[in-house]
């Protein structure tokens, strides 16, 4: 017997005679120990010699102890002490709801603990009629308490479940079972494992009180305290439980998860990740069936991508994440969503993201920032590839601006925009209808030459090494050159000119920073793409 079991069996043989001295300091009125008395036995013999209170029965041997009946093939029987040792087909009826089996027997009726030992079988009759069964070779059962413990290994079944530790412990009034060291419980559809257990044999509810591990083919939980009801697969999940479902991952402070719908909640500091897919999900509460693959984060919510070279990090106040198919899986953010990443950082109001074809979609006045560029318009579309930005496209209201230093600002407007990266500069930059530029050329030696402003129904431009190389401006272009010395105060910005560096996101923590645009930068709210 190790030193775990001893100290547990002492802990509850101390808790019953504490008990009762404790009862009778306190002057409380504690019942007499009631005798054993003999029933029947086929042959009793008697040897003053060898025992002065032993007698030796053999034959259809029944004790009687209160409502209490044992029944053995032999035994010897200590009248005076009021205690008995059986042997061989050792049987224990308490009433018509108890029996236990077992090859040996020593009663002790004034302490009312029976130690039974060698193959030792303890059925307990259910509400429902159905048996509790507990199985091991040493069991120790106190009639007082009513309640059977086994120390060196035992297993308990019922109609659901197997129950197996090393020390156990079973009240067939509470139908409450404890289990320690080495548990595990085998149910059809799952297996836990455990270091300590509480088990409800009418409730059929498995209590988690140490670090445990459940298995079924669904996916693998983790958790060191909460319940789980092996009726009905549902349970609830403390002290940042982890359901691990395929490639899906979900953690938080508290999870209820129901095994037969695939839905799981958490609560508190959750994090739910899809490694498959290089997608995690954080926030306050989460949502996740593992049947639909659908995934919901609110509150404090952040979403990280990195599938790409450099991580993507985005906050909204609610994300959304749709399976569409084994390749595709669509990521959506509503309301204040702001992101960065090394090479990019943007704010709208709502965004959508596809997996499959890495295309970020930004609605709802959105403004994205590369380096020294910023671009907006109604709807934005950024087009990833081989871990970095490919194109960028602006759909209507389209507005590039280069920041050259605090007072100058190159400026491209048009209807739509496409913009070409090449690692994480921009290379080129086409406008499609209405273009207009205003920009400032440069000497060699960066000097400005003056204002250049140019008007035209498509424009294309050519950077290397961040600055302008070639310009094309067609059909019928219209355009000015202005020496520093004669630029007019307002002849500097296009209609329209917002800078909007002071909302732009500074690194991945900055994104759940409140911001607030300017009122002169103020323009008419444009409603979300999902509302």
């Amino acid at each position: 017997m190790n030193g775990y079991v001893k100290q547990a069996v002492c802990i509850i043989l101390s808790f019953f005679f504490t008990g009762r001295a404790i009862a009778q300091q306190q002057g409380e009125q504690v019942p007499e120990p009631t005798k054993v008395y003999l029933e029947h036995a086929d042959l009793q013999t008697y040897d003053k010699a060898i025992d002065t209170d032993r007698q030796v029965l053999t034959g259809n041997v029944v004790f009687r102890h209160d409502s209490s009946y044992m029944y053995c093939d032999s035994a010897y029987f200590f009248e005076q002490s009021s205690s008995l040792e059986a042997f061989g087909a050792v049987r224990m009826e308490q009433g018509d709801t108890l029996f236990v089996y077992g090859n040996y027997l020593f009663y002790d009726g004034m302490t009312e603990l029976a130690r039974v030992r060698e193959n030792v079988r303890m059925e307990s009759v259910q509400p429902d009629s159905s048996i509790v069964t507990l199985f091991t070779d040493s069991l120790n059962y106190d009639r007082a308490a009513n309640i059977g413990y086994y120390f060196e290994g035992g297993l308990i079944v019922d109609a659901e479940n197997e129950l197996s530790s090393i020390y156990g412990q079973y009240s067939p009034g509470t139908k409450q079972a404890i289990f320690n060291d080495s548990v595990r419980l085998v149910n059809p559809n799952f297996v836990l494992t455990s270091d300590t257990l509480h088990y409800n044999t009418e409730t059929k509810i498995a209590t988690i009180l140490g670090p445990s591990v459940i298995v079924s083919d669904s996916g693998t939980v983790y958790s060191s305290r909460g319940w789980y009801n092996t009726e009905n697969n549902t349970s609830l999940l403390l002290d940042r439980s982890l359901i691990v479902s395929g490639d899906r991952v979900l953690t938080g402070d508290s999870i209820t998860y129901d095994r037969n719908t695939g839905v799981g909640e958490a609560f508190g500091n959750i994090q739910m990740q899809d490694t498959a897919h290089k997608t995690t999900l954080e926030g306050a509460y989460g949502f996740y069936n593992e049947q639909t693959d659908y995934a919901f984060a609110t509150d404090s919510a952040r979403c990280m991508e990195y599938s790409q070279q450099d991580t993507l990090y985005i906050h909204a106040d609610t994300f959304e994440m749709i399976t569409v198919d084994s390749a595709m899986r669509h990521l959506k953010a509503y309301h204040h969503v702001r992101f960065y990443r090394i090479d990019i950082q943007g704010v709208c109001d709502s965004m959508l993201y596809n997996t499959k074809d890495s295309v970020l979609n930004m609605y709802g006045d959105p403004v994205l920032w590369n380096e020294t560029y910023q671009l907006s318009g109604d709807t934005i579309r950024i087009y990833m590839k081989d871990g970095g930005v490919d194109y960028v496209h602006v759909i209507r209201s389209a507005f590039a601006i280069e920041q050259l230093d605090t007072a100058h600002y190159n400026q491209l407007k048009g209807s739509n925009l496409k913009a070409t990266f090449e690692g994480k500069a921009v290379r080129t930059i086409y406008i499609d209808g209405s273009a207009e530029t205003i920009y400032y050329p440069l000497e060699n030696d960066g000097t400005m030459v003056g204002l250049n402003e140019t008007k035209s129904s498509y424009l294309t431009m050519w950077f290397h090494d961040n600055k302008m190389e070639k310009l094309l401006i067609w059909p019928k272009p219209q355009g000015t050159l202005t020496p520093l010395a004669d630029i007019q105060p307002g002849q500097t910005r296009l209609a329209d000119f917002h800078w909007y560096d002071y909302i732009r996101p500074l690194d991945k923590d900055d994104i759940f920073r409140t911001t607030t645009r300017k009122a002169e930068d103020v323009v008419p709210k444009k409603s979300s793409k999902f509302q």
